[in-house]
């Protein structure tokens, strides 16, 4: 009898126990009922989970809390004053990353975004600075001018892969400024390979296996065999390494040739070289290798995404053409878009913006982790837990953005700020989007990401014409706005779309254009000799 006693009372003591597990503490944010052991693990969708949590933002309010299995607690920020207060002007405990076992398994845990806050990341962070602060960014323009105008031959000469063009476009100008050397044409294998590893990574990182790995520790002690997404982890990082060690490899070699051109890969070479020399801490090949591979990816494929974005608001909100054109022919005239015309584009600038808001390539943020327990609004926020900026409640938020759905440039009439400057603004009912982040881990290459798509809005409708492709009816065939892919970077899945010269007179001023900048390069599509001016911290210039 006694030993059926004790074995009715340990069972229930384990039974009381997980019970309790998964259960939300009242001193957490409020948040959506949780189930024993899962809390609202089975609550998040799938697919498109970014409508979950904002629907659960309009209910919960601008901080909610979901528990994630028997333990792990996430803090959702959904409101421009939660984001300033945490992530800006408390940025010294909200700048690091929870542990992302199959994200930094992908990296080699050598990814700078993925990083905790240490050492190691404000290392890497300095070097970025140097290279993409607001001075060092301006002297990217000849860069940008350059691919911009192949972009528009390729628009003129096979507007079928307009894809293409635009992806070469934004990863031709991120290897300029990184590695020293053009991406000249749309079929280049490394392009390929760059954006295969940056779809592989985002999917695979954001899936549901990934986060349960997360979720339940343990399970990260299973062999591979029983968990797919560790072999395929193991697989992308190699295969991504390996593209990232043949650009720096190279790059090291022409340094010590002399052949180098200036960029942010040749001053960490040298920065690397002098360290050796008096035996001082520095990056091995494989963290510079990543440290610069990252940024390749991040300059490459979130603009790219963005542009895609935009051409789909053309054919959905037919109007911003035209309001855009009738700016672009008042200001310019005849002649081709520069940089100096920003200030008198108002409209495209907000074109700018609102593409940025309207089609977050970072849809949910990436998520922070706090480095100690603090207080918001009477809430707790444990130490260790998972923090997002939930960036599509944001967006969407009606107070903010009226009729948010709707492609609206004109919201940004009387809004001059740069994003930095918005980003920075004291005032947090000033922000304009979140795409770029926010507080230190904010991304340093705000600056050169809103010169590129201004040049792209500005020259691309100064040129040609976008609108809707039709089928047998005749009936036009309009993209999904909802149609995205899935993972921590979205963009919007595959359309058709018709692209035409505004005129014959627009298609030969692209081809002359071009012209006037073709002779500067070789025959291999290189500088003869890059631009003077050029930002390079360390290196100086020896080609020419």
């Amino acid at each position: 009898m006694y030993t059926l006693l004790l074995t009715l009372t340990t069972l229930l003591a384990i039974l009381h126990r997980y019970r309790i597990l998964g259960r939300r503490p009242k001193d957490l944010p409020p948040g959506p009922p949780t189930l024993p052991f899962l809390g609202n693990l089975h609550q998040i969708p799938a697919a498109k989970a970014w409508h979950q949590f904002k629907a659960w933002a309009d209910e919960y309010g601008p901080i909610y809390s979901l528990m994630l299995g028997p333990s792990t607690v996430m803090i959702v920020l959904s409101s421009d004053e939660a984001v300033k207060e945490l992530l800006d002007r408390r940025s010294g405990n909200f700048s690091s990353r929870p542990p992302l076992y199959i994200g930094q398994m992908i990296s080699g845990w050598m990814r700078m975004l993925l990083m905790e806050y240490g050492k190691t990341w404000r290392y890497m962070r300095s070097l970025v600075h140097d290279h993409l602060n607001i001075k060092a960014s301006i002297s990217y323009v000849p860069y940008q001018d350059l691919e911009n105008r192949q972009m528009l031959l390729g628009f003129l000469d096979s507007p079928a892969r307009w894809v293409d063009h635009m992806r070469r476009y934004t990863n031709a100008l991120t290897t300029q400024m990184v590695f020293g050397f053009r991406t000249v044409s749309i079929d280049d294998e490394n392009m390929h390979t760059l954006f295969e590893c940056v779809e592989d990574w985002a999917t695979t990182f954001g899936t549901v296996q990934a986060q349960l790995l997360d979720i339940f520790p343990v399970l990260q002690r299973l062999p591979d065999f029983l968990v797919p997404v560790k072999r395929k982890a193991k697989a992308l990082h190699a295969k991504e390494l390996e593209l990232y060690l043949v650009h720096w490899n190279k790059l090291k070699r022409d340094v010590e040739k002399g052949t180098a051109n200036p960029c942010f890969a040749a001053d960490v070479a040298l920065a690397q070289a002098k360290a050796h020399s008096k035996n001082g801490e520095t990056l091995t090949d494989a963290q510079a290798s990543y440290l610069l591979g990252s940024l390749h990816e991040a300059g490459s494929d979130t603009t790219w995404s963005t542009l895609i974005g935009f051409i789909q608001a053309l054919l959905l909100f037919p109007d911003v053409a035209r309001t855009a054109q009738a700016e672009i022919d008042r200001v310019c005239g005849d002649r081709l878009p520069t940089m100096e015309d920003e200030p008198h584009m108002q409209y495209i600038r907000g074109c700018v913006k609102e593409s940025l808001r309207w089609m977050p390539t970072p849809i949910l943020g990436m998520v922070r982790s706090p480095m100690k327990e603090d207080m918001y609004m009477g809430y707790r926020i444990p130490k260790g837990a998972t923090l997002m900026m939930n960036v599509w409640a944001l967006h969407n938020n009606e107070e903010h953005f009226p009729k948010p759905r709707v492609f609206d440039p004109s919201r940004y009439a009387h809004d001059t700020q740069s994003a930095f400057e918005a980003a920075h603004a004291a005032d947090f009912a000033q922000r304009d989007h979140y795409t770029f982040g926010a507080g230190r881990r904010s991304c340093q290459g705000m600056h050169i990401a809103e010169r590129s798509l201004f040049l792209a809005y500005a020259r691309l409708l100064w040129a040609f014409d976008f609108t809707p492709t039709k089928d047998f009816t005749g009936k036009p065939i309009l993209p999904d706005a909802d149609n995205l892919t899935d993972g921590v970077l979205v963009r919007p899945e595959e359309f058709p779309v018709q692209i035409t010269p505004r005129s014959a007179e627009k298609a030969e001023a692209v081809r002359r254009e071009w012209a006037r900048v073709e002779g500067k390069l070789d025959e291999g599509g290189q500088w003869r000799r890059v631009p003077q001016g050029m930002f390079s911290k360390e290196y100086v210039p020896l080609v020419g």
